[in-house]
């Protein structure tokens, strides 16, 4: 008998397949199988984990970064107080060194008023008593002016008592 090609691979696949399942490679690529899946589980099961970790991570740096931003407000908040409070104070001693530099040289204007004044007197005075000697010496007689000193002495007794 004669047998065609067709025959012949069929005949050998059927003696592949049985001594495949002799062999018992099915049960070696499904353990295969069965191994890959397993450790595809595993990766799974490891990024999953690693992307909660890389999740808990990113939250904990926002809470931070979050913290840091009220932090620095409160920090330039503070700073703005500060600054505030010394302009304030600054402003209040340049008020009181104003106002004391005024009333010292009010009290210096004063003075240098008064110190005329008895200048201004002083020199009437003088010009007073130079003219009353010109006077008197022009003429006043010796009758007159003995009249006027017993007269200054009368008044001088008035003053006294």
């Amino acid at each position: 008998m004669e047998f065609d090609a067709t025959f012949w691979v069929g005949l050998s696949f059927v003696i592949f397949i049985g001594l495949m399942i002799y062999l018992k490679v099915h049960k070696m690529l499904i353990g295969g199988l069965d191994a890959r899946s397993e450790k595809i589980r595993e990766q799974l099961d490891e990024a999953q984990r690693l992307r909660e970790e890389a999740q808990a991570l990113l939250a904990s740096y926002e809470r931070k970064q979050r913290d840091a931003v009220r932090e620095a407000e409160a920090m330039v908040e503070h700073a703005r107080t500060e600054a505030a409070r010394e302009r304030e104070q600054a402003e209040a001693r340049l008020e009181e060194m104003l106002t004391r530099r005024e009333a010292l040289a009010v009290e210096k204007i004063q003075l240098a008023e008064a110190q005329a004044e008895q200048e201004i007197r002083e020199i009437a005075v003088e010009a007073a008593v130079a003219a009353a000697r010109r006077v008197i010496g022009t003429e006043l007689n010796e009758e007159r002016a003995g009249a006027l000193v017993d007269g200054a002495i009368r008044d001088l007794r008035g003053h006294l008592n």
